[in-house]
This record gives C-alpha cells, sequence and structure tokens, in this order.
C-alpha cells in the first residue's frame, strides 16, 4: 500500500472554500464597523421658549422677568454642552430664550420658520454630528422631536417652559429621547 497525496482540485477547493468564508466575515465586520462608528452621532436639544408676556394685543410678545430668567438658566445647563448651531423661530420669545446661550458661546441665531418643521429638518441635516439648539413653541416641539425620529410626546400645556428634549440621533429616521426639565417651575 502507498500512500496517496489529496488530489490537487481538492486541496484547491479548499483553498477557494475558505478564501470565500474570509471575504464574507471580512465583508460583516465592515459593514458593522461602518453602521455602528462610521456615522457621527448628532444631538438636537429641544425646548420650548420661555415665559411670555400674555398680551392678546400682541402676536409677537418679549419674555416676562420669569422667562428671561429661565433663558439665563437655560443658558447655564447647556454652557458646556457643546452646542455649536441654535435654532429659534421668527417670533421674539424662542430667539430671547436662546439669546443667553448664544451670546455666551458667540454662536448665531439661524431663523426658521415655525410653520415649516420639514426646512427645520433640512437645516439640521446640514449639521450631522454637531449639538443643535431648538427653541420652538408647545405647538411645535412635539412635531419636531416626531420628525427627528423621536417617539411621539404628550401635548406641552400652555403654562409649562421647563421641558428640555434631548434627542440622539445615531441615524436619521431614529432617535432616542431624553426629557428632562430646567429652572424653577
Amino acid at each position: 500500500m502507498t500512500e496517496e497525496s489529496p488530489e490537487p482540485r481538492t486541496r484547491v477547493r479548499t483553498i477557494v472554500v475558505f478564501s470565500l468564508l474570509f471575504a464574507i466575515f471580512a465583508a460583516v465586520v465592515l459593514f458593522g464597523y461602518w453602521t455602528t462608528f462610521s456615522r457621527p452621532m448628532t444631538t438636537v436639544i429641544v425646548v420650548r421658549h420661555a415665559e411670555k408676556i400674555l398680551d392678546p394685543n400682541n402676536q409677537n410678545p418679549d419674555l416676562t422677568a420669569v422667562g428671561q430668567a429661565r433663558a439665563q438658566e437655560l443658558a447655564r445647563v447647556l454652557a458646556n454642552s457643546g452646542v455649536t448651531t441654535i435654532f429659534a423661530t421668527q417670533y421674539g420669545r424662542t430667539q430671547q430664550t436662546v439669546q443667553p446661550l448664544a451670546n455666551a458661546l458667540h454662536v448665531p441665531i439661524v431663523q426658521v420658520d415655525a410653520k415649516d418643521t420639514g426646512e427645520l429638518i433640512r437645516q439640521i441635516d446640514k449639521h450631522r454630528g454637531e449639538t443643535i439648539l431648538v427653541s420652538g413653541h408647545s405647538n411645535t416641539v412635539p412635531g419636531i422631536i416626531v420628525a427627528l425620529g423621536g417617539d411621539k410626546v404628550p401635548e406641552i400645556p400652555d403654562g409649562e417652559h421647563d421641558n428640555l428634549y434631548v434627542l440622539s440621533i445615531y441615524r436619521y429616521g431614529k432617535a432616542k429621547v431624553l426629557r428632562l426639565r430646567y429652572g424653577a417651575n
């Protein structure tokens, strides 16, 4: 009896099969890396404007003294948060809410139309990987959160101004929402 070496065809097949398995494994690892680490996380902080002067004859009232104090508190809370972009609507109360932080960070306030959530989302999309602050209204904040991929949040009552929503967006279409409160009630 003589020992025979395996046929060259079998050896070639084995090499091809292991090469294909290695290529598939490498593709899975690269895809996992790309979906997990290569996309920057975007953080969007959404607040409702601070307390406004109640004047039925004024469509664009300023903040009250309490509202101004809340705006200062927002600036204190977010001073070291890494905010690089600030959005507010065309109404003074939303701009006045974020103005102290904008001044402290030397970041301009980008004005957006309160009724055009789609345009706001397009603007936010241009700032992927950044930390963004949005100042909205009781009737726009829930829609902004949903449009960014967050779960539906309850309607904000008229007298409630202390909600601070932090959205962590790893990929657009899905966001984790953390609801916090700031300032005095």
